[in-house]
């Protein structure tokens, strides 16, 4: 699944039980905990489009507020969060019918906001990664940047194992031509 997540603080269960039970401000301490754990794994997902990342954050979070009684606790709760989030930016991406093949056109990639990448080349690293087509970048997101093996991921997306190498193969290799390395 996703890599380990920050030390859940010791209220967080506490907190669950409480907005479960329709407590609005031990919920707001949830968001507070996790939104920006959940927002840069969604920002990286929506390919660095700053507003629709916003708007699959609090879908994210509309959707966690819905389903918190059926949380079990068999898992951490920023686990089931993050997950639920990302499952949230793959339904987007395939609602969108994104086309798997064709690259995005420059101008439609949002200008650079803050992330939480700190590296001198982020913004364009941001503008190459926000380039890859939509599978192509999931794919690499999910394993170079979330963690995640090949069998999630290919589980996830509805692919083969192998398609799934395959697209981080092909993203990597346009990652490299679009930010002018050689191969």
């Amino acid at each position: 699944m996703p890599p380990p997540a920050p030390a859940a603080e010791p209220h967080d269960m506490d907190d669950v039980q409480a907005a479960a039970s329709g407590d609005r401000a031990a919920f707001q301490r949830l968001y507070r905990a996790h939104v920006d754990r959940i927002y840069g794994a969604v920002l990286r997902l929506a390919g660095y489009d700053h507003a629709r990342a916003e708007d699959l954050t609090q879908e994210a979070f509309i959707r966690a507020w819905q389903k918190l009684s059926g949380f079990r606790g068999d898992s951490a709760f920023s686990t089931w969060l993050y997950r639920l989030a990302v499952n949230v930016a793959l339904m987007d991406i395939r609602s969108r019918g994104s086309d798997p093949v064709t690259m995005m056109d420059e101008d439609h990639i949002p200008d650079h906001g803050e992330t939480p990448f700190c590296a001198a080349e982020r913004d364009e690293l941001e503008r190459a990664i926000g380039k890859l087509p939509p599978r192509a970048r999931a794919v690499l997101v999910l394993h170079d940047v979330e963690g995640w093996r090949h069998e999630e991921i290919g589980a996830e997306l509805g692919m083969a194992v192998g398609s799934s190498k395959a697209q981080l193969h092909r993203a990597r290799g346009l990652l490299r031509k679009v930010l002018g390395e050689r191969s």
